[in-house]
């Protein structure tokens, strides 16, 4: 009777355990944090285009996530999308000529900001505005030019 007991209890650790794991495993994919994700100074850009750019996209500079998107709002006085991210306090040496680049990860992979370092003296704080920005390449707009221009060639 009390060898059933400790089994039972050894399953039912062991479930909670598989269901911690699928819990955090859920809550990585999915690019959310249990802690808050307040440190850090804020930045912004404007693009013409984010093709789908969401909030809690990964920010990085070199392939090394640096921070996170923090809103996505479309501006009607520039009729751009401006796009504010959080960059971690670590990382408070970029410089003020920085530029934003909207990269997808894979061939159908999520969007993510790409950030490439100028060569400015002076550093991104609070409140910086990126200047030089590059819209996401849009697919189907790749292949409607593509087929344009093979339909619009010399025909001899």
């Amino acid at each position: 009777m009390m060898h059933a007991r400790h089994i039972e209890i050894a399953v039912g650790a062991f479930v909670a355990a598989g269901m911690a794991a699928l819990f955090l495993l859920a809550m990585q994919v999915s690019n959310l944090s249990v802690v808050g994700g307040d440190e850090g100074y804020q930045v912004s850009a404007r693009f013409d285009n984010i093709s789908g750019l969401k909030v809690r996209a990964p920010v990085t500079v070199a392939g090394v996530r640096v921070g996170r998107v923090t809103a996505v709002e479309f501006d009607p006085n520039t009729y751009q999308a401006l796009v504010t991210m959080r960059i971690h306090p670590r990382y408070n040496q970029l410089p003020l000529d920085t530029s934003a680049s909207i990269f997808t990860s894979g061939l159908i992979g999520e969007q993510y900001v790409s950030l490439e370092p100028g060569g400015d003296m002076e550093y991104l704080t609070e409140g910086s505005e990126l200047i030089l920005t590059q819209s996401a390449l849009v697919l189907e707009q790749l292949i409607g030019q593509f087929l344009f221009s093979m339909g619009s060639g010399d025909k001899e």
